[in-house]
């Protein structure tokens, strides 16, 4: 069962009226509960809009309601399959430019091929930024993202971009357990800002570093933590989890190293084979996500926790052209 977010987004601090009658809500195929419960949050209903596919997979939108003139938000997280879901999202904001949508803001709960941010390599494609100018010459106008992979894919968006953190749902949940002792641990030095973050949010609590070094792509070595966490509450935090490489050795470590008991946090729950068989077998109390991506999995460690609170809030304030960054202060 998927958990509502915070109090602070449980109600809309300004109902739909008549005259917000230019903003339309939409979703795509890849989180269809997800774009409904956003959907509740601001007190209305999801345009209709016809998707299908060809015997040849060739995709096919079309929005069978009026949208000129209006501010158009598509809900669609770039997910598995992620070129499906891209391919998608292309289709639909062309669809909606063409209908004469004033403003169209594609809302990625999940950005995909984010991880492609750099080139560690020679002759390496940016997809990243790829991805950011395909969204933008389809005629998208914004974008809201959660959690990207690295905040300098922000400036890849030739179009405004604003990004929107589900930490706050993860952290509201963590204190509300009482937790004793915690200590937030990052699985790698680029993490560390983040942990410090979160680490603030949880009344301050110290954090720890597992040093690693990655021999192949969805490969971790784990060398050794760096901090104290014997007889602590360790807390490991990522914007992701894919096929849980990381977290899993860093969850052995940590319990070698004294911890009391490991809790494994991040947004985005990927969850590519054999990331199921890792998080299930017993070295975490609890797997916490959110639900950006649809569930896949079911096991009696994982905790679901919903965004669509926070994303509703977002849409009605950047349709308001009020602040987004006053939710996280």
């Amino acid at each position: 069962m998927i958990q509502s977010t915070s109090a602070k987004f449980q109600s809309k601090f300004v109902p739909i009226t008549a005259a917000d009658d230019r903003l339309r809500l939409f979703a795509g195929s890849a989180n269809v509960p997800l774009a409904q419960e956003v959907a509740r949050y601001l007190g209305m209903g999801l345009g209709p809009m016809l998707r299908k596919s060809f015997a040849d997979g060739e995709i096919y939108v079309q929005v069978q309601e009026s949208i000129r003139g209006c501010d158009v938000y598509l809900i669609q997280p770039t997910c598995r399959p992620v070129n499906d879901n891209l391919t998608e999202l292309l289709i639909m904001i062309d669809a909606c430019r063409r209908a004469s949508a004033r403003q169209i803001t594609a809302v990625m709960p999940y950005y995909g091929y984010a991880r492609a941010d750099r080139k560690t390599a020679g002759r390496e494609s940016i997809t990243a930024k790829l991805v950011a100018n395909l969204i933008a010459q389809s005629g998208a106008n914004r974008i809201i993202a959660m959690d990207l992979h690295s905040a300098q894919i922000q400036g890849y968006f030739d179009i405004p971009c604003d990004h929107v953190y589900g930490s706050p749902v993860l952290f509201d949940y963590l204190l509300s357990k009482n937790l004793p002792d915690i200590v937030v641990v990052s699985p790698d030095v680029g993490g560390v800002a983040r942990a410090r973050a979160f680490a603030k949010k949880l009344n301050d609590a110290p954090i720890a570093i597992i040093d690693k070094r990655r021999q192949t792509h969805n490969v971790a070595e784990v060398m050794n933590v760096v901090g104290d966490v014997a007889g602590k509450t360790a807390v490991l935090v990522d914007d992701m989890i894919d096929t849980a490489g990381t977290i899993y050795e860093g969850a052995k470590i940590l319990r070698q190293s004294g911890a009391r008991q490991v809790y494994a946090c991040a947004t985005h729950a990927v969850f590519s084979p054999p990331a199921i068989e890792r998080l299930s077998g017993g070295l975490f109390e609890e797997v916490i996500v959110t639900n950006t991506i649809p569930s896949i999995a079911h096991f009696p460690q994982l905790k679901v926790l919903s965004v669509a609170n926070l994303i509703g809030e977002t849409i009605w304030r950047v349709h308001e052209d009020t602040s987004v960054s006053s939710m996280f202060r």
